[in-house]
């Protein structure tokens, strides 16, 4: 577990280098125990359960009352070769962004203000889970216009006291929003920058994988690997108060 997480932690693009030159030459003192390469790969589907329980149980975040909610496509290949593509084959499913379509899945993040991450969940490229997502929540959730639905904000409010604030569309009618929410609205840039991380340092998307565990272990690793930046983007409120 500590290899793999290690690895979303380090400059590494590819694992098989990282493991035979960095850790196979570097720290053999810290685990004398290591393995071949290939022995190492055969482990890697017996640590799903203990990543998941050690995300769930040791990284995550408190709500704050204010939250942020986003969603990352996470494509496993190229749109060309969809026809073909068989490691995940009844697992992915087609979705549409604002950048077009993709086959794959998609990781829905909630995070606090101060760029901690509250709960995920990974689903199919068609599905939004938000609700799922809301029960450890209190206060107001931003999101982005793909959010914008009443039936969502109501059932939220009904359910678990949640306001969900989002933004209108260039064809509807503007609404009063208090000058904070205004400000926070416009703040909802955290997640994305958090995403950005996730995707370009933690390197949570590929299409290289084997397996759908080792597509779920890398996913996991990712996000601890995130939850145990010493910096992380946040938010002056106490600014934006004033």
């Amino acid at each position: 577990m500590t290899i793999l997480i290690h690895f979303h932690q380090s400059n590494y693009r590819n694992f098989k280098a990282f493991y035979l030159e960095h850790v196979m030459t570097h720290l053999r003192n810290e685990f004398p125990g290591l393995v071949s390469y290939n022995r190492f790969v055969e482990l890697i589907p017996s640590v799903i359960v203990p990543l998941t329980h050690y995300l769930r149980h040791a990284c995550l975040g408190t709500c704050t009352g204010i939250t942020f909610i986003d969603s990352t496509t996470l494509a496993v290949c190229k749109n060309p070769r969809i026809h073909c593509h068989k490691t995940f084959a009844g697992l992915a499913r087609r979705g549409k962004t604002s950048t077009g379509w993709f086959y794959g899945f998609k990781l829905h993040l909630i995070v606090n203000d101060r760029g901690e991450l509250i709960d995920f969940m990974l689903t199919p490229g068609n599905v939004k889970p938000v609700p799922r997502l809301a029960r450890r929540l209190f206060g107001k959730l931003f999101g982005d216009k793909g959010y914008l639905s009443k039936a969502l904000r109501d059932e939220l409010w009904r359910m678990f006291k949640v306001q969900l604030i989002t933004g209108i569309r260039a064809n509807m009618k503007n609404t009063l929003l208090p000058l904070l929410d205004k400000l926070l609205l416009r703040r909802r840039v955290i997640v994305e920058t958090i995403v950005d991380q996730l995707k370009n340092i933690s390197q949570i998307e590929h299409s290289r994988h084997r397996s759908p565990v080792n597509f779920v272990v890398n996913v996991l690793c990712g996000l601890i690997a995130y939850c145990h930046r010493p910096r992380k983007p946040s938010l002056n409120l106490a600014a934006l108060a004033g």
